[in-house]
């Protein structure tokens, strides 16, 4: 059973050329029949290894070595079904929004995404 959904953004620091750079993971964290957690990480819809271990870290574009990432800012996903959350019936036939079958991927190592108001200091007011 999936325990929780988030997306989180994880930042790279080359030691060797010290390039720096950051990719989007959505996580999926879930609990086995034998009550044991698990996390999943994905890429781009594509399953990966945890990039918090050698093994699943990109490479550096520059010179191609591996670093552990650290999580920077991570945002989590509410899980369907929660009370008072508004939904919309999906129609039987099929063409409910068929344009979301040909949009263009989100990519996760898309363009840095702006901050949000909650990030931003507060201002005062003259």
């Amino acid at each position: 059973m999936i325990t929780q959904l988030a997306v989180e953004r994880v930042e790279f620091a080359c030691g060797s050329c010290w390039h720096r750079w950051s990719v989007d993971y959505d996580v999926q964290r879930y609990r086995d029949a034998l009550d044991a957690e698990w996390e999943v990480f994905y890429r781009d819809n594509t399953a990966v290894a945890s990039p918090y271990t050698p093994q699943g870290a990109p490479p550096c574009e520059h010179c191609g070595r591996r670093w552990v990432g650290r999580l920077v800012a991570r945002r989590p996903v509410p899980l369907p079904g929660g009370t008072g959350a508004p939904r919309s019936p999906v129609p039987a036939e099929g063409g409910h929004r068929p344009e979301r079958h040909t949009a263009q991927m989100l990519h996760a190592a898309g363009p840095p995404q702006p901050p949000s108001q909650a990030d931003q200091p507060p201002t005062e007011l003259s």
